[in-house]
């Protein structure tokens, strides 16, 4: 009769069990588009720059320089040093968890049972040995080891413990990144660098040009060929210049500082290799085809990492929903005195036992975190799609960008050619009074003006080179 009742109360609970595993909400997953078109411009050409090392790419050894510094000091990147190995302690703790738990110890007690309880009169008519009593009170001292295990029955542990494997791939794809865009900035600063020292030895050029001419209006004015008012207005002129020496000095140590910050040093001077600026030539870049940019780019593999991850995140709290079966057992010796723990095999004592359950009644709680698991899925579909869009814009605005500044450069050569002629002829112009006087502050200050958006542009070409190297996923290599 009761082995029947048993049997009974089995079959309950595996209707139970059965009717709880087959009770999951059905959700509406989002699949990743990973199709990308097959050119930029119509080129069919593989060759990706992208997938040279930034020692080869830059061939300027101070540069690469502070670039190896950085990639060895900068703080936030060994900030995410530490997050790569958070994430891999995780792993580790996900793989333990469908491993059996043993633990090992010991215990030690005194009980005194209530004579009028049944514990108390039971020990009061029991004899340990023939002849004597159980000891009042009651000493126990147990010594052994106890295990738990859950079944991975249906690879919940085991896909969270992937999902963990996932994440930490991402963190590394995060850190890989991170030195691409360390790498960029470091360039990018640099080259601002050289290009305001060029700006400041421009400025020093034009302060002179401008002081001779002062000298030469002051002879005329002494020769009564000017009035007071030229001397004044070519005074002021050199003045002016002279004050604009100082807002370049600003911005060079401030650039100098933001290098120093990223390569992880207090302010100090910046070594870099002293040239023409205006002569350097950034280098060609062969922007591939647009698919590679799913193996290049580190964000865009962090992003397909983290969105493995989600997915396997749905299929961790769909678990959820079916029935658990755990395993404990305990094995050790146990006595009432610590001289008959030895005296074994009637110390021993061991046991096994099994359980099986599942979620039956207000499953609001596994529901919410199924629909909260699958939400984040289709959102890391969403920032995958998305980081390849942003990586294929930037590529095509860098390589947009890079045509039209040589075209800009181009003009702007030209432009300073010709209003660096003007000063020398307004210079003779107005030595034969055949130019008013300014003429030739205006030819002046348009020349200098003309020298540094040349400079700029070429900062603009040499900024252009640093982001699309950037953009198809150079610089951590």
């Amino acid at each position: 009769m009761r082995n029947k009742k048993i049997i009974n109360w089995v079959g309950i609970t595996l209707i139970a069990l059965t009717y709880t595993a087959c009770s999951v909400p059905s959700l509406v997953q989002k699949t990743e588009n990973k199709v990308v078109p097959v050119s930029y411009k119509g080129s069919q050409d593989s060759t990706n720059s992208g997938k040279v090392s930034w020692k080869v790419f830059f061939t300027d050894t101070a540069l690469n320089a502070l670039i190896d510094t950085a990639l060895v000091n900068n703080q936030e990147l060994n900030i995410t040093m530490q997050e790569i190995e958070i994430s891999k302690n995780e792993v580790m703790a996900r793989k333990g968890e469908y491993r059996p738990f043993v633990s090992l110890g010991g215990a030690a007690g005194v009980e005194k049972a209530s004579r009028y309880t049944l514990p108390g009169a039971t020990e009061e008519i029991t004899e340990i040995k023939p002849g004597k009593k159980t000891p009042d009170p009651l000493s126990d001292f147990r010594f052994g080891a106890s295990a738990t295990w859950e079944i991975d029955i249906w690879h919940k542990l085991r896909n969270a413990k992937k999902a963990a494997v996932s994440r930490y791939l991402a963190s590394v794809e995060g850190k890989n990144f991170m030195m691409t865009n360390i790498v960029s900035e470091i360039a990018n600063n640099y080259y601002e660098l050289l290009a305001l020292d060029s700006q400041l030895e421009i400025l020093q050029r034009n302060i002179e040009i401008q002081s001779n001419a002062l000298r030469i209006v002051k002879m005329e004015k002494e020769a009564t060929k000017v009035t007071e008012l030229a001397v004044r207005r070519f005074q002021a002129q050199v003045l002016n210049t002279q004050n604009l020496q100082y807002d370049i000095k600003q911005r060079i140590v401030e650039a100098e500082n933001r290098i120093n910050f990223l390569v992880g040093r207090y302010p100090q001077p910046v070594a870099r290799t002293h040239q023409n600026f205006e002569t350097l030539l950034p280098a060609i870049v062969q922007s591939g085809i647009p698919s590679q940019l799913l193996e290049n780019r580190p964000d865009v593999r962090q992003a397909e990492n983290e969105l493995a991850a989600a997915k396997l995140d749905v299929q961790v709290a769909k678990a959820n929903f079916y029935p658990r079966l755990g395993l404990t057992a305990m094995l050790g010796i146990q006595s009432f005195s610590p001289i008959y723990l030895a005296k074994a095999p009637k110390s021993i004592i061991s046991s096994i036992a099994g359980d099986l359950a599942g979620p039956l009644v207000n499953k609001n709680a596994i529901k919410a975190t199924y629909y909260s698991a699958n939400a984040k899925q289709i959102q890391a579909v969403y920032d995958y799609q998305r980081t390849v869009l942003n990586a294929y814009i930037e590529v095509t605005n860098q390589l947009s960008r890079i045509d039209n500044l040589e075209k800009s450069y181009d003009l702007k050569k030209s432009e300073v050619e010709a209003l660096t002629e003007s000063i020398n002829i307004s210079n003779r112009l107005f030595a034969s009074a055949r130019a008013d006087y300014m003429e030739v502050l205006l030819t002046q200050r348009d020349a200098l003006e003309s020298r540094f958006d040349l400079v700029e542009t070429k900062m603009n070409q040499m900024n252009a080179m640093v982001d699309i190297y950037r953009a198809l996923g150079g610089g951590w290599k």
